[in-house]
C-alpha cells in the first residue's frame, strides 16, 4: 500500500483545523447558554457544571473568531518550568510525572521545583536621615530568586515547604507515605502536597462501582493572606483550579495559622482526621442503602415538595417558579435513573447537582458567578442536601 505523505499532511491538518472549529462552538455554544461568562478580555471562568470556577483564555484571529482556548493552570514556572510534582498526568501535561510516586521527600521537593526556603526579611525605607525599618512590617522572600512573596506582621512564622511534608507525615504517623502531587502556585506564594489516605468511599461494589478516592492534602500561604490548611478531599491538586476545588470539595478541612506553635498541634488534627474517616465510613454505608432503595416517581415528587415547601398563600409567580423547578428535577431524574436506576442514590444525586449546577443565584451585590462561587465555598444549600439525604433515609428504612 502506498502513502502519499503530502495528502496524509493534508488531512491531519484538516482534521486539526476542524477539531479546533468543534471546540470553539462548542465553547460558543456555552457561552450562549450562560454556561460561561467573560471576566475581562479575553478571559472567561466557567459557572456550572463539574469544571466550575475554571477559568480560560481565548486566542482570535483577525476576524474575531476563536482559533485557540488556554486552561490557566496558575503553576509556578519562575524558575523555568511548571512547578509540579504528580503521579498522575494531569489535563494541562506540564509537571514532572513519576507513575506509582515516591516517598522521599528531597526528591519530591526538587521535582516538583519547590525545594527552595522562604526568609521574613524586615520592611525598610529612605528617610531623610537614612534608611529606616518600619516596625511590626515584613516581607517574605524565596531565598532561590529574592522574589518577594507577600508582606507579613512580627507574629508570622514562616512555614517551611519540607516542614508541612513533615507535618503531614507526622500526621498519619508513617514516613513510608506516597505522595500523590506536591508544586507551587502563583509564583510561590501557594504550596501545596497531598497524599492518598487508605480509605476510599465505593458507592455500590460490585455494581456501580462509584468509589470516590480521598486525598489529604496540605495547602500553605507564603503571602500572609492566609491561614495554610489541611484537607480531607477527593481532589489531587495539580493545578490553581484544583486546589480551588480541593478546599471547596472538602470533607474536612482545618486551618493552621502561621504561628510558632501553629504545626504543633497535632492531636487536634489527628482526632478531626479520624472524625472525618468515621463520617467517610458511615457516609459509604448511607449511601449503599439507597442504591439498593428503589424509588417510585411519586416518592421523588413528594421528595421535592419535602425539600422545597410552597406556602398555600404563595403568589401566581413563585408556584410558576416552584412547578418549572419541578418539572427540570424530573427531566434530571430520568436522565440519572438510565445509569443509576430508578432508586434514592439517583434521587439524590439529582438534587445535589441541581443545587450545585443548575438552581439560579440570587447575585446581589456580586456577578452571578461570584455569587455562584461565593454559595459554593459557604456551602449555602447544605442545609438543603442534608434535608434531602435524610428523608430518603428514612424511605431506606
Amino acid at each position: 500500500m502506498t502513502t502519499d505523505l503530502n495528502a496524509a499532511f493534508t488531512q491531519e491538518k484538516t482534521e486539526q483545523i476542524e477539531a479546533v472549529r468543534e471546540e470553539a462552538r462548542a465553547f460558543q455554544e456555552r457561552i450562549d447558554r450562560g454556561e460561561i461568562a467573560s471576566i475581562g478580555g479575553d478571559r472567561y471562568r466557567v459557572l456550572t457544571g463539574w469544571d466550575e470556577g475554571e477559568t480560560f483564555t481565548v486566542r482570535r484571529n483577525t476576524q474575531g473568531q476563536i482559533e485557540q482556548i488556554l486552561a490557566q493552570h496558575g503553576l509556578d514556572t519562575t524558575t523555568g518550568g511548571a512547578a509540579l510534582y504528580t503521579t498522575t498526568p494531569a489535563w494541562h501535561g506540564l509537571g514532572a510525572v513519576i507513575p506509582g510516586g515516591i516517598t522521599d521527600i528531597d526528591e519530591v521537593l526538587k521535582l516538583a521545583r519547590i525545594d527552595w526556603e522562604v526568609s521574613k526579611r524586615p520592611v525598610l525605607y529612605k528617610w531623610d536621615d537614612g534608611i529606616r525599618d518600619a516596625t511590626d512590617h515584613y516581607v517574605t522572600l524565596r531565598m532561590d530568586t529574592g522574589n518577594v512573596l507577600g508582606t507579613v506582621g512580627d507574629r508570622y512564622k514562616v512555614f517551611q515547604n519540607r516542614r508541612v511534608f513533615e507535618f503531614l507525615q507526622d500526621l498519619v504517623q508513617r514516613d513510608d507515605a506516597v505522595w500523590e502531587s506536591a508544586g507551587a502556585l502563583r509564583g510561590g506564594r501557594k504550596t501545596f502536597v497531598t497524599m492518598q489516605i487508605p480509605h476510599s468511599i465505593v458507592i455500590d461494589r460490585g455494581g456501580l462501582d462509584d468509589e470516590i478516592a480521598l486525598y489529604l492534602a496540605a495547602i500553605n500561604s507564603h503571602d500572609g493572606t492566609s491561614s495554610a490548611e489541611s484537607v480531607v478531599t477527593p481532589w489531587r491538586i495539580e493545578c490553581g483550579n484544583t486546589e480551588r476545588f480541593a478546599t471547596r470539595d472538602a470533607v474536612h478541612r482545618w486551618g493552621i495559622r502561621h504561628t510558632k506553635g501553629g504545626l504543633s498541634a497535632l492531636e487536634e488534627a489527628r482526632r478531626t482526621l479520624g472524625l472525618t474517616l468515621d463520617y467517610a465510613k458511615a457516609f459509604e454505608r448511607e449511601e449503599n442503602q439507597l442504591v439498593r432503595t428503589d424509588l417510585l416517581i411519586d416518592d421523588f415528587h413528594k421528595l421535592i415538595d419535602g425539600v422545597w415547601t410552597v406556602d398555600e398563600d404563595a403568589t401566581d409567580r413563585q408556584k410558576t417558579f416552584a412547578q418549572q423547578r419541578h418539572d427540570e428535577l424530573e427531566g434530571m431524574f430520568h436522565d440519572g435513573a438510565r445509569k443509576l436506576g430508578r432508586t434514592a442514590y439517583a434521587a439524590e444525586r439529582t438534587i445535589t447537582d441541581y443545587l450545585d449546577h443548575r438552581m439560579g443565584v440570587v447575585p446581589r451585590n456580586l456577578s452571578e458567578d461570584l455569587a455562584r462561587a461565593q454559595r459554593s465555598l459557604e456551602g449555602t444549600n447544605d442545609d438543603l442536601k442534608s434535608k434531602a439525604h435524610r428523608k430518603l433515609l428514612l424511605l431506606a428504612r
